[in-house]
């Protein structure tokens, strides 16, 4: 579908609403150099005014109804706005600035983690304690190990939530479930986000102070801030400027099944707030816990919630309750540097704040109005970066270099050897290119196979970069599936390019190959795509194609490598079929795994099917064989819509080779590929059968989930969730077998396993499976076709 431009605000307009902001906090005395520069506070008004096209082009794509974003510095309100719709059913309202919004897991940093941090400056308790000191109910099965910081670090082994299968109601009933929960790993060993960690921090609260947990946040948190639009349990005056939710969830009623079960008040959400109220929330955490006159926290208090605390052998770097460099770290964009913290919530909100530049984003949406299907991950990642890119005075590199002191043992505290910034730099093939100044491309009339994962280190667009390279030509874009922008889960159109207005042809629509119409008047083509190492992504295949197409017109093919996320050294699964081979596997000697980079992928298929294409890779610089995704540095950007985390990547490669079948992979949730389900699954069953399979590297638990789109579509499904325990014995391919195994052990006349055939790619594998044949044993007889494949490779190898 093509582009339309949204309108944009003019800068005028924007100058007075940044004026009567900067009146209103007192900063009157830069308006006459805003009015002369377009700048207040340091940054760009005009740069920022680019959110105004992102949030409509959002709004357009019906990721969201509606948002409120404020960007901030210091103690000056920058930029606030709102967009779109606050409601759209039954009757339509438009959004304003003072909508008040279910603030969902922000509800973590704004209320229990300051909570619990004012009891440990006044000594009433210590991070270090266990939390049994506090909830003796909290026993057994290792609970009495789990310490205060554990819980405020998502380190303590518990799964993410609570059983909501059973009909159960009430505070108390929720607490006793929490303490009975069965930790699904030894405490401090591994980062499992979870709501029951926060569940259990805002009881100690509520126990020690000996009063309710929102009394407690109301007194000693939101009223000192002048917090006055912000509160647990929202009286019914605020309903009609209170942002709805999804159908179910009546207005002003807390989204969060689990908290809306406890009465509407929880330690990990049950909060509602405007955006307003968050600036003076950020800015007391910019001021070392003060705002004004009043004192929530200790300046060291806010500095500790702040600097890592989980080990430094764990990728996921997380402060008390904030989020510093996670695989929830999207919102902080591609530009804001660590140092900087936030968290999100999953109502579709989001703060982040740099206590260098002293820049906070607020991004506040109802995403899940009316049908839930909203997403706005996307989003809050572009308005981080276009607020980022908006400072004009940043400070100097080696104050950002000291920002972030070295993490600190999560046992002991002490400070440990590997600081985050010490973590491998890793230059992508379009990081080399650029510093070769493009020299290999000069005076070439160039094509770019690309879409939104092709970014250098600093965010630059891989398109912005060629369309002005000097002596480059760059006259045709070429998208693969899923689009340019990489959000489309269907056919994607040829279309024209809003910023270059070059052609973009369509790699995944009418057609799968590159036309001679789409190749004219080309010398070269380059391609920068992130892959996931998967053998039935389809990026790879489209790259096949180009070069097939390229080589006999001569023209040049550039594959400007990037990592593989899930590491360059494991290899599993079974051959592809010859009778498999299609666009989801163009070569049949792949396991499902490959273990290759997208560079070598490209040497294999020139060298082994002989394509004949004039290829040059451009190598990246740091990468490491052995290195996930979170240990190169870069910037996380979902490679395609349902690939939102680095977990969902590790764990793609067993759970994709069956999403053909009847079961839910969690498309139209927001956890795809970290689940699976169906209407027709007992999920106790099925967790209770693969807990006993012992599968080295994972935990299943039980759950119930309804997907707002792909198959099951609304229907309520009950199956189980799957937690890594370690990443590095984790085999994804067997773990999608040993499910489908178990599918078929429990359910044979509901799950319909032939249907994996295309993309597992297996009959002999599936016939083992259909067979009763043991998860272990079928795995290890894909060792001769691993090792076939293995001993191929290797002389394609880059790195």
């Amino acid at each position: 579908m093509p582009t339309t431009r949204p309108r944009r605000s003019s800068l005028a307009a924007v100058l007075t609403i940044a004026t009567t902001l900067a009146v209103t906090l007192g900063s009157g005395s830069a308006l006459g150099q805003t009015r002369r520069t377009g700048q207040l506070a340091g940054m760009d008004l005009d740069r920022l005014a680019r959110i105004d096209a992102v949030v409509a082009e959002a709004v357009a794509a019906h990721d969201l109804p509606g948002a409120v974003v404020l960007i901030g510095r210091g103690d000056t309100i920058v930029w606030q706005k709102a967009y779109g719709q606050r409601a759209v059913t039954p009757t339509r309202e438009a959004m304003t600035t003072d909508t008040i919004f279910d603030l969902a897991s922000l509800t973590k940093v704004i209320a229990t983690a300051p909570a619990i941090m004012q009891l440990v400056e006044e000594g009433r308790l210590r991070l270090s304690d266990p939390v049994v000191t506090y909830l003796p109910e909290f026993t057994g099965g290792g609970r009495e190990r789990v310490t205060i910081r554990d819980l405020l670090t998502h380190m303590s082994g518990l799964p993410p939530d609570l059983d909501l299968r059973t009909a159960w109601t009430g505070r108390e009933t929720a607490i006793r479930m929490a303490a009975s929960e069965p930790l699904q790993g030894p405490p401090g060993q591994r980062f499992v986000y979870s709501d029951i960690n926060f569940v259990l921090v805002a009881e100690i609260v509520a126990r020690v102070r000996r009063q309710p947990f929102e009394t407690v946040v109301r007194d000693r948190v939101l009223a000192p801030l002048g917090m006055h639009d912000t509160t647990f349990l929202p009286p019914a005056s605020w309903r009609p400027r209170t942002a709805p939710t999804d159908a179910t969830t009546p207005r002003g009623t807390v989204h969060d099944p689990t908290a809306r079960r406890m009465g509407g008040v929880a330690g990990h959400a049950g909060v509602f707030g405007t955006a307003a109220d968050l600036a003076r929330f950020c800015r007391m955490m910019l001021g070392g816990g003060a705002l004004g006159t009043a004192r929530v926290l200790a300046p060291l208090s806010v500095a500790r919630m702040t600097s890592p605390a989980t080990p430094a052998t764990e990728p996921n770097v997380r402060g008390l309750g904030w989020d510093l460099d996670s695989v929830y770290s999207a919102n902080r964009g591609d530009l804001l540097p660590l140092g900087s913290y936030g968290h999100t919530g999953f109502t579709g909100t989001s703060v982040w704040i740099d206590p260098v530049s002293r820049v906070f984003v607020i991004f506040l949406s109802n995403r899940l109005h009316p049908d839930g299907a909203g997403n706005v991950t996307p989003l809050r990642a572009k308005i981080a970066t276009i607020a980022a890119a908006a400072i004009t005075d940043p400070p100097a590199r080696e104050v950002l270099a000291s920002v972030w002191p070295r993490p600190t043992s999560a046992a002991s505290g002490a400070a440990v050897a590997a600081a985050p910034s010490a973590r491998a730099s890793v230059s992508t093939g379009v990081d080399v290119l650029r510093a070769q100044q493009f020299a290999p491309l000069k005076d070439l009339r160039v094509g770019l196979l690309t879409n939104h994962t092709g970014r250098a280190r600093d965010g630059a667009a891989t398109i912005d970069l060629l369309a002005t390279a000097p002596g480059v030509k760059l006259i045709a874009l070429f998208s693969p599936e899923h689009g340019i922008r990489g959000i489309l889960d269907a056919a994607v159109p040829s279309t024209v390019d809003e910023r270059t207005q070059l052609p973009i042809y369509s790699l995944y629509g009418a057609t799968e190959r590159p036309t001679p119409a789409m190749l004219d008047g080309l010398d070269a083509i380059v391609i920068d795509l992130q892959d996931v190492g998967t053998r039935f992504y389809t990026y790879m295949t489209t790259m096949a194609y180009v070069m097939e197409a390229a080589a006999p017109r001569r023209i040049k093919v550039f594959v400007l490598d990037r990592p593989n996320p899930i590491g360059g050294t494991q290899v599993e699964g079974p051959a592809l079929d010859t009778s498999a081979r299609s666009f989801n596997g163009y070569i049949t000697s792949m396991p499902i795994r490959h273990g290759l980079t997208l560079g070598e992928l490209a040497t294999l298929f020139n060298g082994e099917l002989r394509l004949g294409a004039d290829l040059t890779v451009v190598k990246m610089q740091g990468w490491r064989r052995e290195a996930w995704f979170d240990e190169t540095g870069l910037t996380w950007v979902n490679p395609s819509p349902n690939l939102r985390r680095l977990y969902e990547a590790e764990l793609y490669p067993g759970l994709g080779a069956f999403e053909r079948t009847n079961i839910s992979v969690g498309r139209g949730t927001d956890a795809p590929f970290e689940h699976i389900g169906a209407p027709w699954i007992d999920g106790g069953r099925l967790a209770a059968d693969l807990n006993a399979r012992a599968i080295p590297g994972v935990r299943f638990y039980p759950e119930s989930f309804t997907p707002a789109s792909s198959i099951f579509a609304n229907e309520l499904c009950q199956g189980v969730f799957i937690v890594i325990t370690d990443r590095r014995a984790l085999r994804p391919v067997r773990v999608g077998v040993e499910m489908a195994s178990a599918l078929r052990r429990l359910f044979p006349d509901q799950f319909d396993i032939d249907k994996a055939a295309s993309l597992f790619g297996s009959l002999d594998g599936l016939a083992r499976i259909k067979s009763g044949e043991d998860g272990a044993v079928i795995a290890a007889s894909w060792a001769d076709a691993e090792a076939r494949w293995t001993a191929l490779s290797a002389k394609y190898l880059l790195y």
